[in-house]
C-alpha cells in the first residue's frame, strides 16, 4: 500500500470518526449512558489517530540527510506505534474505569431510543470506513484472510484503520445489546458491563497493534515471498551461480534495504562482474519494487563462507 493509497482509507475513517463522536457524545448526554460515553471517548480517540497517521506520512515524505541517510519512512511507524499508545491509555482505561464505575453505581438510562438511532447511525459511518479501507487493500481484495493482512503488512496505516474500524464496529455491537439488556431489565448494571466490555476490547486491540508496529518499528525484513523473488532473481546462472548472503530490512513501507553476498563464477573480468551486479540488481527491483536500496557484494564461493 503506497501512502497516497492509504490516505484515502485515514480521510473517510477520519470523516466518519469525528462525526460519530459528536453524535454518540449528543446521546450519551441526552440517555446518560456510560457505554454511549465510552463509545465517544472512542472515536474521539480515533479520530485523532488518524490526524497522527497524517501527521506520520506527512513526516516520513522528508528527504534523507546526513543525520539520517536512509530517509524518514520509519515516522509513518512510529506515529502509528503512537496511534496504539493512544488507543490503549485514552480509550481502553477510560472505559474500564467508567464501566466499573457504573457497575458500582448504576444509572438509569433516559430516552434509550435515542442511543439506539445513534448506534444505528454510528455503524453505517464505521462501516463506510471499514469498507473504505478494506478496498484500499489489495492483499485483502486477492483474497488474503484479514488476520494474515494484519500481520504481514509492512504498511502501517491500513492494518491500524481495519484494527480501529473492526473494533469501533464490535464495540458498537456491544453498547447496543447493553443499552438493549437494560431497557428489557429495567437494570442500569448491564450497560456498565458494556461499558466494561467495551474497554477490555479496545485494549485487546491497542495491545495487538502496540505488538505489530514495535516489530516494524525495530524493523522488519521482507515477506517469504519476497525474500523468495529475491534468491531467485540475485541469480543469473551464468555470471552468479548462488547467494551466499542475503539480508534485508524495511527502511519504511515503500523502501526496502537489500544487502547481499553474491557467488561469482571464477574467471570473470572486473567489467563482467560490474555488469553483472547491475543487472541484478534491475532483476531484483522490477520482481520486488520495494527494493530500492541495493547493496551487492562479489565473492567466490566456499564451503565456509566468509
Amino acid at each position: 500500500m503506497s501512502a497516497g493509497g492509504g490516505k484515502k482509507a485515514i480521510f473517510a475513517a477520519l470523516t466518519a470518526n469525528a462525526g460519530i463522536a459528536v453524535a454518540k457524545f449528543v446521546g450519551a448526554a441526552i440517555t446518560g449512558s456510560g457505554s454511549m460515553l465510552a463509545e465517544a471517548v472512542h472515536s474521539v480517540a480515533d479520530t485523532g489517530n488518524q490526524g497522527l497517521l497524517l501527521l506520520g506520512q506527512k513526516r516520513a515524505e522528508q528527504e534523507a540527510d546526513e543525520l539520517h541517510p536512509f530517509g524518514y519512512g520509519r515516522n509513518r511507524y512510529f506515529y502509528s506505534f503512537v496511534v496504539a499508545l493512544v488507543l490503549f491509555s485514552l480509550g481502553s482505561m477510560y472505559a474500564i474505569y467508567e464501566g466499573i464505575h457504573k457497575i458500582q453505581h448504576p444509572e438509569e438510562l433516559t430516552s434509550p431510543v435515542v442511543a439506539i438511532v445513534i448506534l444505528g447511525i454510528a455503524a453505517a459511518l464505521e462501516g463506510y470506513s471499514f469498507m473504505t479501507a478494506m478496498r484500499e487493500s489489495s492483499p485483502l481484495r486477492e483474497g488474503a484472510s484479514w488476520w494474515r493482512f494484519i500481520r504481514n503488512s509492512r504498511s502501517p496505516e491500513l492494518p491500524v484503520v481495519l484494527l480501529e474500524d473492526t473494533g469501533a464496529l464490535v464495540g458498537l455491537l456491544i453498547a447496543l445489546i447493553a443499552v438493549i439488556l437494560t431497557v428489557v431489565t429495567d437494570n442500569a448494571i448491564w450497560d456498565g458491563i458494556g461499558t466494561l466490555g467495551i474497554g477490555i476490547l479496545l485494549g485487546f486491540i491497542a495491545v495487538v497493534l502496540i505488538v505489530e508496529m514495535k516489530s516494524l518499528l525495530i524493523g522488519e525484513g521482507a515477506t517469504p515471498v519476497q525474500n523468495e523473488a529475491i534468491r531467485t532473481n540475485l541469480v543469473d546462472g551464468a555470471r552468479i551461480d548462488r547467494v551466499i548472503h542475503l539480508r534485508t530490512e524495511y527502511l519504511g513501507p515503500d523502501e526496502m534495504l537489500v544487502a547481499a553476498k553474491v557467488s561469482i563464477v571464477p574467471g570473470l573480468e572486473i567489467a563482467d562482474i560490474a555488469a553483472a551486479i547491475d543487472d541484478a540488481e534491475a532483476r531484483v527491483r522490477a520482481a520486488v519494487p520495494a527494493a530500492r536500496v541495493m547493496y551487492i557484494e562479489p565473492d567466490l564461493y566456499r564451503t565456509q563462507p566468509v
